[in-house]
């Protein structure tokens, strides 16, 4: 019966309470942001108004990368990082889709059997044996590299048992027959469904009409014909040749040792194949410019547009990757968001970015739009692009793109496993140690016109390779700017 007035007791004394912390609050975002730091009397924190806090970048992680070569060249790229008892690992592979030869779809099929079984275990054992030991085992192909990695406890008693079972995966798979017969099923049922998807469409047809004959051109994941024609065989021998320890670079972060990770690396290296790096990937020759439509069965046109972009090793990229930031790069707000989405309402997203690769990668454009709209769109965005390379950023959009870079470059090592990320790019890429902050140092330091004429230089509208995909239908014009009605997307969006 007493229950109520005790609830009441408490009510009013929470209510107490809460009045005083916000009084105290109060008087806290009050002070002057030069003295809402410490108190030079009491010696205590207080808190900081978010107004001095918005001027502040987070400061980025230290990273002390630690390099060396084994005797059997697998270069090697460690940082310690003590506060989890785990460790990531990843072996990189030059061996991408690249590397197919006239094979389409040998990297991508050679790296996705990994696992597939090793001699002594089947699919099942060793899925089966990196989850008793908590660990996690990936895998992937792309056009510069291949990967495999590993994530496990930091104790030897979990540790070692991975590693050993790691190593057996990458270095001794077996490609086992029935395996590869069922992996060939599943990537050519992924081809049909790749035939109703029209963003996979428009992308082949881009790298193919930028890249001609080029090893970048075709798809990573092959044909129906060129899959059905790998055997076994010749997954062996392109592992033989692209998974050699002097073709990758293995990259280790967490609660490790130098020497342990030592250790771990001439084991590596002692188990894989043993060869050198192959030779570098050619330059790609200047593709013909121009549009090309392909007919589509749908309400919305897919429009990519671009040209040769940059390597990883282009003076020009800190510059052109701030300028794409302000054109296109950096989401809402930029140069085509607002003159496309939000002026116009002709797309629910637009994008732009360079791809930096070993060799020369693409710099594309993309877009969905109305297919009665897309002819007009497609001569907006060309425009757009014109009247940027010509006058470039603003002050203001210069320095703003500037601030939010600097501010998300902390994340890029905000974990372990954005860490690896980082260092397997350095190490596969030949890059110096200190390479994020000299790129972040660079940016920062860029001019308006430096900017302006590195995006001149690696930019033309007049070389741009346009692929138009959808229906063929009569075209309307495009609405004035200050119209906003989005169409309707005729599927998720892509991006």
């Amino acid at each position: 019966m007493n229950k109520p007035r005790f609830d009441l007791i408490g009510l009013f004394a929470f209510l107490l309470l809460a009045f005083v912390v916000g009084v105290m609050l109060a008087d806290n975002f009050d002070q002057p942001a030069a003295h809402a730091k410490t108190d030079s009397t009491a010696n205590t924190p207080t808190l900081e108004t978010l107004k001095a806090l918005e001027q502040q970048s987070p400061a980025p992680r230290a990273l002390n990368i630690q390099r060396w070569t084994t005797d059997n060249g697998l270069r090697v790229l460690f940082m310690p990082a003590h506060e989890l008892p785990m460790f990531d690992l990843r072996l990189t592979f030059n061996a991408g889709s690249a590397r197919d030869g006239a094979q389409a779809g040998l990297a991508m099929l050679t790296n996705v059997m990994l696992n597939e079984g090793t001699g002594t275990l089947d699919t099942t054992a060793i899925a089966a044996g990196f989850e008793d030991l908590g660990a996690q085992f990936g895998n992937g192909a792309y056009r510069d590299m291949a990967i495999a990695s590993l994530r496990s406890l930091s104790n030897p008693a979990q540790r070692e048992p991975a590693l050993t079972l790691f190593r057996q995966v990458v270095a001794q798979p077996s490609f086992p027959a029935a395996a590869l017969a069922r992996m060939k099923n599943q990537i050519l049922a992924g081809f049909e469904y790749d035939k109703q998807n029209p963003s996979k469409q428009s992308q082949q047809a881009f790298f193919k009409a930028l890249y001609g004959s080029h090893p970048y051109a075709h798809n990573s994941d092959g044909t129906p014909a060129s899959i059905q024609a790998l055997t076994a065989a010749d997954l062996r021998t392109f592992h033989h040749r692209a998974y050699s320890a002097g073709n990758a670079v293995l990259t280790v972060v967490g609660n490790l040792s130098r020497d342990e990770v030592d250790a771990i690396a001439n084991q590596l290296s002692q188990a894989l194949p043993q060869g050198p790096a192959l030779d570098a990937i050619p330059a790609p020759a200047k593709p013909r410019a121009g549009l090309q439509h392909i007919d589509f069965p749908s309400q919305q046109t897919h429009l990519l547009l671009g040209e040769l972009g940059v390597s990883r090793h282009d003076a020009d990229y800190a510059a052109v990757y701030l300028g794409n930031q302000i054109l296109g790069g950096g989401g809402f707000g930029t140069r085509l968001m607002e003159e496309v989405r939000e002026k116009r309402g002709l797309t629910y997203g637009i994008y732009s970015g360079f791809s930096p690769m070993q060799a020369r990668g693409p710099f594309m454009i993309s877009v969905q739009t109305r297919a009665e709209q897309s002819e007009g769109t497609l001569a907006l965005i060309k425009q757009l692009l014109a009247d940027y390379l010509k006058t470039g950023p603003s002050d203001a959009e210069l320095a703003a793109a500037k601030r939010e870079l600097a501010g998300s470059y902390p994340l890029s090592s905000a974990s372990n496993a954005d860490i690896l990320g980082q260092l397997a790019a350095i190490g596969f890429y030949d890059l110096p140690s200190d390479h994020l902050q000299r790129f972040m140092d660079k940016i920062q330091s860029l001019s308006r016109d430096e900017v302006t004429a590195a995006m001149a230089r690696q930019l033309s509208v007049d070389d741009l390779v346009i692929i138009s995909l959808g229906p063929t239908v009569e075209q309307q014009p495009i609405p004035a700017p200050g119209s906003q009605t989005l169409p309707a997307p005729s599927s998720v969006p892509e991006h």
